[in-house]
This record gives structure tokens, C-alpha cells and sequence, in this order.
């Protein structure tokens, strides 16, 4: 009986070592970890921020350029000029080219020939202006359309106009037609009138040319049908 009870209680004690020691062992929870995100690169408002600011400095840069540029070309063509001035040769050849213009001036200097300079230039002014107008709007309506054709009408327009200031000015200076109103009302509608006829005559070319390159491509389509 003794030797039992000696043997429970030497087995609760084995039992009770064996659970301090398990609880003993018994690993720690692992302490959490936070980690902190880094920012990764610069934003985009920072971004476009830099673009905007090179791009301005570039500009700022690229008109500087242009304006250093333009007081260069500007000054040296100031320079050229008064060295042009200066040369006896030069003064001497700008006097053969305007020696004969005065003397054929000085010889035309009459109210007829400023009657005849000023229609033709009044005739020019209408003639270009409807090519430029109405020409223009009749063959776009014919579906076509020529650059090289409105370069040529503007640059007739701007050579009547300035004909018809500088004829006015020596008619003024030189001949007694501008106080004549007969010969100036006479000129105008005389220069009208021949103005319209020339631009009908020149929308008709202009026409007739546009229906000959229609041709010309039909037939160029054709042979191309042909050889394929």
C-alpha cells in the first residue's frame, strides 16, 4: 500500500516537471514587423511641373536667338547700305539707271500721257481685283483651284495699285489732269470698263486651262486602267 502511493506521487510529480518544462520551451509570438512605403520617383504634377519650366526656358531662349539674330541682320544690312551710299561707283551707276527715266519723264510730262498712265491703272486695279474675287469663286465652283494663278493676280493688283498712287502724284506735280474733273471722271470709266472686259477675258482662260488639266488627267486615267 505504501509502496503504491509512494509510486502515484513520484508519477504527479515526473507529470508536473514535464509540463514546466514544455511550457518553458514554448516559443515567444514574433513581434509584427510595419514597414513604411517609400515613394517611388517624383509624382506627376512634379513632373509636368519640369516639363512646363524647360519648355518656357526654351522658348525664352529661342526668342532671344531670333532677336539677336534680326538686330545682327538689321544692323549689318545698315552698314552695307551706307557703304553702298558712300561709293562713287555705285552713285554713279544709280544715275545711269535713273537718268534715262527722268528724261522720258520730263518728255511725257503732259495731261494726256498722265490720262492714258492713269485708265491702265484703274483698268488694272478692276481687272485683278474681280480675278481675285470672282474668278477665283468660279472655278473653285468648277472644282479646281491653282495657287501659282492667285500669286500672279495678287501680285498684278498690288503693281496697279501702287502705278495708280505714283501716276496720281505725278500727274498732281507735273501736269494739270488732276484738276481737270472731265479728264479724271473720263479716265476712271474708261479704265472700268476695260478692267471688266479683261477679267472676263481672264476667267475664260482660266476656265478653258482648267477644263484642258480635267482633260488631261481623264486621259491619263485611262492609260493607266489600260497598262494594268
Amino acid at each position: 500500500m505504501k509502496l503504491a502511493l509512494m509510486s502515484f506521487v513520484m508519477l504527479c510529480s515526473f507529470s508536473v516537471t514535464l509540463d514546466r518544462a514544455a511550457a518553458q520551451e514554448e516559443p515567444a509570438a514574433p513581434t509584427p514587423v510595419t514597414t513604411t512605403a517609400e515613394p517611388e520617383g517624383t509624382s506627376e504634377p512634379e513632373m509636368l511641373e519640369e516639363a512646363a519650366e524647360t519648355t518656357k526656358d526654351v522658348t525664352e531662349k529661342v526668342q532671344e536667338t531670333t532677336k539677336e539674330a534680326i538686330d545682327f541682320a538689321n544692323k549689318k544690312s545698315e552698314e552695307i547700305a551706307k557703304q553702298i551710299d558712300q561709293s562713287p561707283q555705285a552713285k554713279e551707276y544709280s544715275a545711269g539707271v535713273l537718268q534715262p527715266i527722268y528724261a522720258m519723264a520730263e518728255y511725257l510730262s503732259f495731261s494726256w500721257f498722265h490720262w492714258l498712265a492713269f485708265t491702265v491703272m484703274v483698268s488694272g486695279v478692276v481687272s485683278f481685283a474681280l480675278q481675285l474675287v470672282l474668278a477665283k469663286l468660279a472655278v473653285l465652283a468648277h472644282g479646281g483651284f491653282s495657287l501659282s494663278q492667285l500669286l500672279i493676280d495678287t501680285q498684278g493688283l498690288a503693281i496697279s495699285l501702287i502705278g495708280l498712287f505714283l501716276t496720281t502724284q505725278a500727274a498732281t506735280e507735273n501736269s494739270a489732269f488732276t484738276s481737270s474733273p472731265a479728264a479724271v471722271l473720263s479716265a476712271s470709266a474708261v479704265g472700268i470698263i476695260a478692267g471688266f472686259l479683261f477679267y472676263l477675258w481672264g476667267q475664260s482662260e482660266e476656265l478653258q486651262a482648267l477644263r484642258g488639266r480635267k482633260e488631261e488627267a481623264r486621259i491619263e486615267r485611262a492609260k493607266n486602267k489600260k497598262k494594268s
